[in-house]
């Protein structure tokens, strides 16, 4: 009889993941499709994923390139607009872009008699421009957050790591929980 709240809590250890997951796709299907008031399920998010694609190859032509490029200038030179729309440019540039930036992990040592580290990704290795030579720009992301801190650290405080960024990124947006080694939980 004692066994039974053990039996629950592992099948919910299963099936909540599940839910909760299906759950909110299907919620952003159903807005998506109510967005555009669209009759068939998950038909919104084709159209979005198909228009999004659309605009990709468009801005790679010859005709249209000239448009994105000087909407783009339009968008810089507004102050508020330049803000948030760069920022946002450069932060999903490093992650899909050409110039992909989080693809150097490392550990940097916060404390060294405590042995106490972090990882992250190093966004610069250079900062002499900014009159900081021998530091090193490293984005630190929160755990279980879409957020984080970039920390300017001394580069004998750098370590790299012999991980994918994916993984790393991974692991530290998890608080560490989905440690993997050759795609298997550790």
């Amino acid at each position: 009889m004692k066994k039974i709240p053990g039996y629950f809590f592992q099948g919910l250890l299963l099936i909540a993941p599940v839910g909760i997951t299906v759950y909110i796709l299907w919620a952003t299907l159903s807005w998506l499709d109510e967005l555009l008031q669209l009759e068939y399920p998950g038909l919104g998010l084709l159209i979005i994923v198909s228009g999004i694609t659309l605009l990709g190859f468009l801005s790679s032509t010859l005709l249209v390139k000239p448009i994105f490029n000087i909407t783009e200038r339009l968008l810089n030179t507004v102050p508020l607009v330049k803000l948030v729309y760069s920022s946002l440019k450069d932060l999903f540039a490093a992650f899909v872009g050409d110039k992909k930036t989080f693809d150097k992990v490392v550990k940097i040592t916060l404390n060294n008699e405590a042995k106490v580290s972090k990882i992250g990704f190093v966004t610069q290795n250079e900062l002499a421009k900014l009159g900081l030579g021998g530091l090193i720009a490293v984005y630190v992301p929160h755990s279980y957050n879409f957020s984080g801190d970039m920390f300017l650290v001394p580069a004998e405080l750098v370590e790299p790591l012999n991980i994918s960024p994916a993984d790393a990124m991974k692991m530290v947006v998890s608080g560490g929980i989905a440690l993997t080694d050759n795609g298997k939980k550790v």
